[in-house]
């Protein structure tokens, strides 16, 4: 099983960056397509960034060209670069590993990191 731990989240202004971490324990941490994912209040959570063990990147239409997720094996650490926030980026973020059939996570969620956008 594999623990995750999310951080970096807090409060911005519109147009802001933030830069969330995910930490996972347990090991072949690099076989794993990864992902972040992000719920709403009142939403459900939806997939919105993945990478691949290659480094293949895919994002869901409202934040392509504003978000980057970057992993360090090494480190078996994923991150997530969030430039020019919107007030709908507001969410509690997760990380976890993702199924290559269905997008459904793997494991267990973390307790996630809370990102306010908001002046």
């Amino acid at each position: 099983q594999v623990q995750l731990e999310e951080s970096g989240g807090g409060l911005v202004q519109p147009g802001g960056s933030l830069r969330l971490s995910c930490a996972a324990s347990g090991s072949f941490f690099s076989m794993y397509l990864m992902g972040w994912y992000r719920q709403a209040p009142g939403k459900q959570r939806e997939l919105v960034a993945t990478i691949s063990n290659g480094g293949s990147t895919n994002y869901v239409d409202s934040v392509k060209g504003r978000f980057t997720i970057s992993r360090d094996n090494a480190k078996n650490t994923v991150y997530l670069q969030m430039n020019s926030l919107k007030s709908e980026d507001t969410a509690v973020y997760y990380c976890n590993a993702v199924s290559y059939t269905n997008s459904r996570n793997l494991f267990d969620w973390g307790q996630g990191t809370q990102v306010t956008v908001s002046s």
